[in-house]
């Protein structure tokens, strides 16, 4: 069998490497996309960088920049060319959480209404957007590593909760503002939060108390992976271990995020039988025998195609 898949990975090479530098020569004038709250970059093949870009106003969420979150992380999760993405803000702060002012405008149209009712509705679909803004982020299909510098306050803690692995720098601090300004958080930290720190008890304080937690806290409760010394530091790091993970199978990558997301609500039964039935396929992919040859001749893993 093990004979039979080098044949196969030598023949499918041979067959395809003129296809590749076509594809290439292609995918390299590809147009990155603009977005007026995002600054979107390909610092290196396969890795794209998406930074919050609202740094006069503190990178604070208006009601555009949950949209253009939805739809930046939606094309990332169809671009092949991506394969991770590294997020993190421009200036001073990360973000200073959610602008109250595009906010208010937005929720004032509820009072176009007397009804409670038809109130309702419109508030209703606001805050759908504005959920879908940062859960564009877990479901994107690609990896997302966010980097949290200085300020990550309030709809920071919704956003980074939905990416796949944290960072911050020294000078980071955190805060679940959302009861200090008259509500209840509602766009992810209430449900994320107690998952990704694995301690109820610490996630219920910090949201019914608002209170700031440095980078050091913010390590030890487990909200971040790695704290660096300062912004360009952990950008640059960052960057590193994104192309790592982008140099490896994006077959296995991207099953790996599908299955950790989906197992991360569910039992453990349920998560074993969406992996068993995902990889009834996928282990079929050409991308196993490429590694496996890898593996066996002790070599570098090999450029797998775009999925």
């Amino acid at each position: 069998m093990a004979l039979s898949l080098v044949k196969s990975v030598i023949s499918n090479q041979t067959r395809k490497t003129v296809a590749n530098v076509m594809f290439r020569a292609y995918s390299s004038q590809t147009e990155i996309p603009q977005y007026e709250t995002l600054a979107v970059s390909e610092p290196s093949k396969h890795v794209f960088h998406v930074a919050l870009n609202r740094p006069k106003k503190l990178n604070t969420f208006s009601h555009k920049m949950f949209l253009e979150l939805s739809e930046c992380f939606s094309a990332l999760s169809e671009n092949p060319q991506c394969r991770v993405v590294v997020l993190s803000g421009e200036g001073k702060h990360f973000t200073g959480g959610i602008d109250l002012n595009s906010f208010l405008e937005n929720g004032s149209k509820a009072n176009e209404f007397d009804d409670v009712a038809r109130k309702a509705k419109i508030l209703y679909k606001m805050i759908k957007t504005y959920q879908d803004g940062i859960s564009a982020l877990e479901t994107c299909i690609k990896p997302v590593l966010a980097i949290s510098h200085n300020a990550c306050v309030g709809a920071g803690i919704d956003l980074i909760t939905a990416a796949d692995v944290r960072y911050c720098t020294e000078d980071a601090w955190f805060q679940v503002k959302e009861v200090d300004i008259g509500l209840a958080a509602d766009v992810g930290t209430l449900q994320r939060l107690p998952k990704v720190i694995g301690n109820a008890s610490i996630a219920r304080e910090l949201c019914f108390t608002a209170r700031k937690f440095q980078s050091k806290e913010a390590k030890e409760i487990g909200l971040v992976s790695q704290v660096f010394p300062d912004r360009d530091t952990a950008i640059k790091q960052v960057l590193e271990l994104a192309a790592n993970i982008a140099a490896k199978s994006p077959v296995a990558v991207q099953v790996t995020k599908q299955n950790l997301v989906y197992s991360q609500s569910r039992t453990t039964k349920e998560g074993l039988m969406h992996i068993r039935l995902i990889n009834q396929a996928m282990l079929q992919s050409e991308d196993v025998a490429k590694a496996a040859v890898a593996a066996a001749t002790k070599a570098e893993l090999p450029e797998f195609d775009n999925l």
